[in-house]
């Protein structure tokens, strides 16, 4: 790849592996918001990503929004979209731009071969470089959160060890144990005792993928590393609790864990 080269762009709609759409999916309309796809220079390479932010106005605080494992789809953009109505620049760098688009795949098991390819270290790099570039885009970075879903729950921990920016942390339902590689060395129980920003972990009690003892498991970690992160555990809800385009919804743990969130960025003045 030549350098500054941009490594793809980001799809219209929905990702082809999440269809059918389900009737109570959300769309944030873009009044009195600037919203749309832009690029993040990241070491010789851009990045697509989707950012929105009040149309008027400067310093915003900021919130990362870190993808599910289908990537940056018309859901991500939304949730974008309504953080911006709530006075932040929300920006979702697409982190595995590298490796593959994944928005055309139908099957899950082709959408995790790509996912399997992308570097926990260079999703850190990545990420990183988002920061940077918001600070350039109006963000005020002082003020800085970081939401993630399914595969970004994960790696919303793992940024919160990472980083010395981040403010605070907010985990929908990414997985805290399980199988490592060279390329993913760590689960976010590891790095328990390395977070350097508050975490909330929102979870699921019936959650098939992430079972609740691993849920516990994270919790002690937490605990002992006297670390002043929670989790939230919604008894009845499933993995993608907050994901209204799918049958797995849960309106009321999802309104419930947004409001805890926004919550809990304001108590650490972002």
């Amino acid at each position: 790849m030549t350098p500054n080269q941009l490594v793809s762009r980001l799809p219209e709609g929905f990702a082809a592996a999440v269809m059918p759409i389900t009737a109570s999916a959300i769309t944030t309309n873009i009044n009195g918001l600037t919203a749309g796809e832009v690029e993040i220079p990241t070491g010789d390479l851009r990045i697509p990503a989707y950012r929105a932010k009040p149309d008027s106005g400067a310093s915003f605080p900021t919130v990362l929004v870190i993808q599910e494992i289908f990537g940056i789809h018309e859901h991500i953009k939304d949730l974008c979209r309504r953080l911006a109505k709530d006075g932040y620049l929300a920006v979702a760098p697409y982190l595995y731009a590298r490796e593959g688009d994944v928005a055309h795949l139908t099957e899950i098991e082709e959408i995790r071969k790509i996912v399997a390819r992308v570097p926990d270290a260079q999703v850190m790099q990545d990420l990183d470089a988002t920061v940077e570039w918001a600070a350039k885009d109006g963000g005020d970075t002082s003020r800085l959160a970081a939401t993630g879903f399914c595969w970004g729950g994960r790696i919303i921990w793992l940024f919160s060890a990472h980083s010395s920016r981040l403010q605070a942390g907010a985990a929908w339902y990414g997985k805290l144990t399980g199988p490592t590689t060279a390329l993913q060395p760590k689960n976010p129980v590891d790095i328990a005792k390395d977070l350097k920003a508050p975490v909330m972990g929102f979870y699921g009690g019936k959650d098939a993928g992430i079972p609740l003892d691993t849920v516990e498991q994270m919790r002690l970690a937490i605990e002992a590393a006297h670390k002043p992160s929670h989790i939230d555990v919604y008894p009845e809800a499933q993995h993608g609790f907050n994901a209204d385009y799918r049958p797995a919804y849960d309106p009321d743990a999802a309104r419930d864990a947004w409001s805890k969130m926004l919550q809990f960025f304001k108590e650490h003045n972002i």
